[in-house]
């Protein structure tokens, strides 16, 4: 019941663009159930809005262990190593 509560909260969040409250709702979710892959693939969308790229890819890399043909893990990890090679482009001064 209360997964579900942060898991209600984290959303709001997303919908308020307020990323980061929203990271927190999804990582105590994650203490009560470590299985859910929605919460991983929210968090990961919430990372990407961040730019956090490398926590985004490493949270799709988890549901994809649990779950090897989810397609919004794909996505959001193909948008993350995306991120990660403009960021590296943009350091290197390319």
């Amino acid at each position: 019941e209360k997964f579900k509560t942060l898991k209600n909260e984290g959303n709001d969040f997303v919908k308020k663009g307020e990323y980061e409250e929203a990271v927190n709702k999804y990582s105590e979710c994650m203490k009560l159930n470590t299985e859910e892959c929605t919460i991983y693939t929210n968090r990961a969308l919430c990372y990407l809005k961040l730019y956090k790229y490398e926590e985004a890819k490493q949270d799709c890399d988890h549901v994809l262990q649990i779950e090897d043909s989810n397609i919004k893990a794909f996505y959001r990890r193909a948008l993350a190593y995306k991120g990660l090679q403009v960021r590296k482009k943009s350091v290197a001064g390319i």
